[in-house]
């Protein structure tokens, strides 16, 4: 075990005898540290934080600070970070609410850039890249492969969708649809990632549909109930096709196209009114 003199090291952390612990390091009593994991230097770890295995974290980074959220009431939540994530200078991740479900997760190979927020809740699964200075609020789901360009920010209890691509300084207010691309303040779906589909093996049969889905749900005046019925009916044996519909159909569900905001608590009856929706944290 390397561990920095300069570090502090609360009693009843817990660091594998691989990990490297760099300089002016703090590592609070609750935490667990995997093997090959790598705090370079002034990394802060605190709550009830899991880091997996061979992470590398940079500079200035505070892992599982407490939630930005009124409703946070000092409440013994977590934060998990899984294995072969890289982030990267000034990334806050913040632990989970009571009211959220008690945990903010991220996965594994995950690449989260310079300034990066992640708020309380949050769940980022695989293979993801966050760019520079994104900010996810709480209660956001980034499903696998997704990537959001440098100054994406995403509301509240959004869902964006596996190999999606958000162009840089996206305002993302509602469900990003998996495989299309995103851009400007509006949130506009702007076409499909072929890119990122060819980069992960999709089967160009599969590409080319979920082409005619975007041209059909996005382009056509159909309306969108008969939009997915044609969808379906022209590739419906692509899997990728009948996750997209299926995750439209839900979005629609939604409150304000925003599938998980039925994890919102309900208010009690003399509660103030809500924030704003463009409230970012």
């Amino acid at each position: 075990m390397a561990i920095h003199p300069s570090a502090v090291i609360e009693p009843g952390a817990r660091i594998h005898a691989s990990a490297e612990i760099g300089p002016f390091c703090v590592v609070g009593p609750k935490v667990s540290i995997g093997p090959g994991t790598k705090l370079i230097q002034g990394v802060t770890v605190a709550g009830r934080t899991t880091l997996g295995a061979r992470n590398v974290i940079h500079p200035f980074c505070v892992i599982g600070g407490d939630p930005q959220d009124l409703k946070f009431k000092g409440e013994d939540s977590t934060t998990s970070i899984g294995d072969e994530n890289v982030i990267r200078e000034g990334v806050t991740i913040n632990k989970g609410t009571m009211t959220g479900g008690g945990q903010t997760v991220v996965g594994n190979r995950n690449m989260i850039m310079a300034l990066a927020h992640v708020a309380h809740d949050c769940l980022i699964e695989d293979h993801c890249i966050l760019a520079n200075a994104c900010l996810l609020a709480g209660h956001v789901r980034v499903e696998s492969f997704a990537i959001l360009s440098g100054w994406v920010v995403v509301h509240h209890f959004v869902t964006v969708g596996q190999s999606a691509f958000i162009g840089g300084a996206t305002r993302v207010n509602q469900d990003a649809p998996p495989y299309m691309t995103m851009q400007g303040m509006s949130g506009e779906v702007r076409g499909l990632n072929s890119i990122g589909l060819k980069r992960r093996g999709v089967k160009p049969e599969a590409i080319n549909c979920l082409k005619e889905a975007y041209r059909i749900i996005w382009r056509s005046a159909l309306p969108k109930p008969e939009a997915l019925a044609e969808v379906e009916k022209l590739g419906g044996q692509f899997p990728e096709v009948r996750n997209l519909i299926e995750f439209l159909r839900a979005s629609d569900q939604g409150h304000m196209g925003r599938r998980r905001e039925h994890r919102r608590p309900a208010p009690p009856p003399s509660a103030p009114p809500p924030e704003p929706e463009d409230d970012i944290e």
